[in-house]
């Protein structure tokens, strides 16, 4: 189905104007990152040592989100790019002893899902690289219970081991932790004790005796170090990236069985999700028979952060895969309504929120005023930790559900947060995500200069990015592994929400969905054509309405629509607006004459449509959609061509 736009831009929207500004600031920043901080091959210029286990996530996050700008309508040489310094790293951690045949050797999801968020992003954005295919297909398979690497255990339907990869389970924690875990580890302070049961270790202090340091060492390597725990629901995205490619059953059945195992042990720790299943596979087998207590659980060192993310991406795995909302998403609204329930009130103090330089950035004056604080773990002594609740996980349980209760539970959340979700604070973290609050304010209708006002921030948080490059001196701490991600100027979670409808994704592992796609129909690649602009103004379960302009006075663009991120969903019927008169007037006028406009209603019954857009026109596309009515692929725009011949 082709549509033609026919109304005149006019004076083009400020937003479309900033939004083609920013892909334009983009596409000259990501070229000053990669000359000053990269060599040739694409690894990072790094001259430290790397030790331990810990750091492999740290060379890829700096271009977690490039292929992002890619698919998005980045540089045409920036795929390239991102392909070189996936390569490059690859071979930097894989002569660091960190991989095995290009795989992390074995760490835990927490970690791996940050370094995997590059891998996704190529894969989706050229799924016709054989080489990534073949990647993607034997890096998913270590995590099949046939799997020769044994790191599942298929009949317990667990994970063995907290750390795990190409060298299969790796149980214990980082060997220098496991030797002495000291109150001399200042950066670890804020998170407290890794176990809080042992006698005589009561507080954090207590760890400046050296016995306490290796007693408690030697007690986190052996019940933190083995057995499964929920941050390995993160593992789902390897699988269901696996599956975009070939929808093979045993990565479907292996997800399904893993989540539903979750599920279950969700259903008998009384609704709570539990963050630890001992080696024989029983909840609570290696902490007493708690149901908190495990790696990268609810009580140290994130707990909410990262139960509750991996939480989100097993629940939109199992429906990506699926095909239906079904119960999944309970799992995910368990921990979400859990704190909820244990709210108070109050400004957020450093020593109560193991976060609170996080959310000082992001809400600014607003952090010190009377917030809705949830406990983000639990202890023995209870639930501690108090911070404002992450929007993305209601956002996106909100966004793939559609359920009444879940739009709910974020109406609930805004008038009891504290707040001014219509406010824009100036910041930029290296999730690449946090402002959910005024853009679900936006697409409510409370909200009218989101779009423009984001732009103008997103385009300010690059330009102060690139002053932190002019003013960077590697030579200071050449050892910083984090220095990267800290510089990176590239800024795509504004451009997420407009162009595609969608919350950026959970930076521990999620795979990026959106409400729609665009491909360029000319160059035969994905991303919006040069000079078009795309603002999603309003979503819904059965609706989506996109706004497209070409900002081109002398050329004509073609864009290929597409709904859903993987083609997953149907377009039936799209209303058009179309100019009837009135433009563009007499030659002798010095002003338009007033022009007239009408709509008209087509039946697609496809998940993509083409749209013309001739110089200088505007065109608002209504989609009526049906969710998940097509087997979800990585698509290339080949498919598309197939079916208009």
């Amino acid at each position: 189905m082709t549509v033609t736009a026919s109304v005149p831009a006019g004076e083009p929207p400020a937003w479309a104007v900033l939004q083609r500004r920013l892909f334009s600031a983009l596409d000259e920043v990501w070229r000053v990152f990669e000359e000053r901080y990269c060599d040739p091959d694409g690894g990072l210029r790094f001259d430290g040592t790397l030790q331990g286990r810990d750091g492999a996530d740290d060379f890829y996050e700096p271009f977690f989100n490039w292929p992002m700008l890619y698919l998005l309508g980045g540089a045409d040489d920036l795929l390239d790019a991102c392909k070189r310094h996936w390569n490059g790293v690859t071979r930097q951690l894989t002569d660091a002893g960190f991989l095995i045949d290009e795989y992390e050797r074995g760490y835990d999801w927490f970690h791996q899902g940050e370094s995997l968020l590059m891998f996704y992003g190529i894969c989706a954005a050229d799924p016709s690289d054989e080489e990534f295919r073949r990647r993607a297909l034997r890096f998913a398979d270590l995590y099949l219970p046939a799997s020769p690497a044994g790191n599942v255990d298929g009949p317990r339907r667990m994970i063995r081991a907290p750390h795990t990869g190409s060298g299969g389970p790796r149980r214990g924690v980082n060997e220098e932790w496991a030797a002495g875990y000291g109150a001399e580890l200042a950066g670890m302070r804020p998170y407290g004790l890794p176990l809080e049961d042992l006698p005589g270790i009561d507080t954090w202090d207590d760890l400046a005796d050296p016995v306490n340091a290796r007693r408690m060492g030697e007690e986190m390597d052996r019940r933190l170090g083995d057995g499964d725990v929920a941050v390995n629901l993160a593992s789902t995205s390897l699988i269901a990236n696996a599956w975009l490619y070939s929808h093979e059953a045993r990565y479907r059945d292996w997800l399904v069985a893993y989540v539903r195992a979750w599920q279950e042990r969700t259903a008998g720790c009384g609704g709570a999700v539990p963050d630890n299943v001992g080696p024989a596979g029983q909840v609570g087998e290696l902490h007493g028979g708690r149901w908190y207590g495990g790696a990268y659980g609810w009580t140290w060192p994130h707990g909410l952060h990262s139960v509750g993310a991996v939480a989100v991406i097993a629940a939109m795995n199992a429906a990506l895969v699926t095909g239906e909302n079904g119960a999944w998403f309970d799992l995910a609204r368990a921990p979400l309504d859990q704190v909820l329930a244990e709210a108070t009130r109050g400004p957020i103090r450093d020593g109560d929120s193991s976060m609170a330089m996080t959310w000082r950035q992001r809400l600014g004056a607003e952090a010190d005023g009377d917030l809705q604080l949830v406990p983000y773990r639990r202890g023995l002594h209870g639930w501690f930790d108090r911070q404002p609740l992450q929007l993305a996980f209601p956002a996106w349980i909100w966004w793939c559900s559609g359920e009444t209760r879940d739009q709910r539970r974020l109406s609930r959340v805004e008038a009891e947060c504290g707040y001014d979700w219509t406010t824009v604070h100036a910041f930029r973290d290296k999730e690449e995500a946090g402002h959910e609050a005024p853009w679900l304010s936006y697409l409510a209708g409370r909200n009218p200069d989101y779009p423009a006002r984001a732009l103008a921030m997103a385009l300010g948080q690059v330009a102060r990015r690139m002053a932190l490059i002019r003013a960077d001196d590697p030579a200071v701490d050449p050892g910083d592994i984090h220095r990267w991600q800290r510089l990176n100027p590239v800024v795509t979670e504004i451009l997420v929400q407009l162009t595609t409808g969608a919350p950026a994704a959970l930076y521990n592992g999620g795979l990026q969905q959106a409400g729609v796609r665009y491909w360029d129909a000319d160059r035969a690649r994905p991303g919006l054509p040069a000079d078009v602009a795309a603002l999603v103004e309003d979503i819904d379960p059965a609706r989506i309405v996109v706004h497209l302009v070409n900002l081109s006075n002398t050329g004509e663009r073609r864009v290929t629509v597409q709904a859903g991120a993987f083609a997953e969903d149907r377009i039936d019927q799209v209303v058009v607006e179309e100019l009837e008169d009135g433009y563009p007037g007499r030659s002798r006028a010095y002003r338009a004459d007033r022009f007239t406009t009408s709509t008209r209603r087509i039946d697609v019954a496809d998940n993509h449509l083409l749209v013309i857009l001739p110089p200088g026109t505007r065109l608002h596309l209504t989609l009526s959609v049906s969710r998940r009515q097509f087997t979800p692929s990585h698509p290339t725009f080949d498919r598309f061509q197939e079916k208009q011949k």
